[in-house]
């Protein structure tokens, strides 16, 4: 029993219909069982709904952050949570929480993982044409200009060793948060590990717009990369 720490960080923002779902994916007790200690942290952004309520009586330790954005609730966890491992994964029920351990495997290889979309399956009509072909067109860019070698730049699923959590210094508020992510650690020469994954139709309604989304961290990669 090696006794290390896990966190699964979780942001949400009206996500009832879906995040007991999330929470209940999450494999707990086989972890427990290969001597791991969990914890499941939702950043909750003043929900209107009953997600908080139902991520507490699931045993998830609740944050609640004033500020909206993905990337600020993000970054308040990262700035609580003190663990070994650290994944990262949206509260829609697109990602499986399932995957965890086979990502926890590869981070014996990389101190990173994400969890790819693109190389993997998708469920009929959970990710638009405009937005397949987008995604594409960005990670090609991230990868010229960062000389990356990832598949899905802008998948909300990632695992982290803990020393790059403490290496991770982001600033950015919204949707160019995994972006950021990318950036950071190409420019700290962590080397990027890939699981495919099964991308499922999210439970609600979306919060990116598509193409205005797409070219806002089109402009965002070229700034990072040529000034600063």
């Amino acid at each position: 029993m090696n006794n290390k720490k896990i966190s699964v960080i979780i942001p949400t923002l009206n996500e009832e219909s879906s995040i007991g779902k999330v929470i209940d994916e999450i494999p707990v007790k086989a972890l427990e069982n290969s001597g791991y200690v969990v914890d499941i942290v939702i950043v909750d952004g003043l929900s209107t709904d009953r997600t908080a309520k139902i991520a507490k009586e699931k045993g998830a330790i609740v944050l609640l952050e004033t500020r909206r954005g993905k990337a600020r609730a993000i970054r308040t966890a990262l700035e609580t949570v003190d663990s070994n491992f650290v994944f990262m994964l949206d509260g829609d029920y697109t990602y499986s929480a399932a995957y965890i351990p086979v990502m926890l495997k590869a981070l014996n290889k990389y101190p990173v993982v994400i969890g790819s979309r693109l190389k993997g399956q998708r469920e009929k009509g959970a990710l638009k044409k405009i937005n397949f072909i987008g995604n594409h067109l960005l990670t090609a860019l991230a990868n010229i200009l960062y000389g990356t070698r990832v598949s899905d730049v802008c998948t909300g699923y990632w695992g982290f060793r803990k020393e790059v959590i403490q290496n991770l210094i982001l600033t950015s508020e919204g949707f160019q948060l995994e972006a950021e992510l990318l950036i950071q650690i190409a420019k700290r020469g962590y080397r990027i590990g890939e699981v495919p994954i099964l991308y499922r139709c999210r439970a609600g309604k979306a919060k990116l717009s598509g193409l205005k989304d797409g070219m806002h961290i089109a402009r965002f990669l070229f700034s990072k990369r040529f000034h600063s």
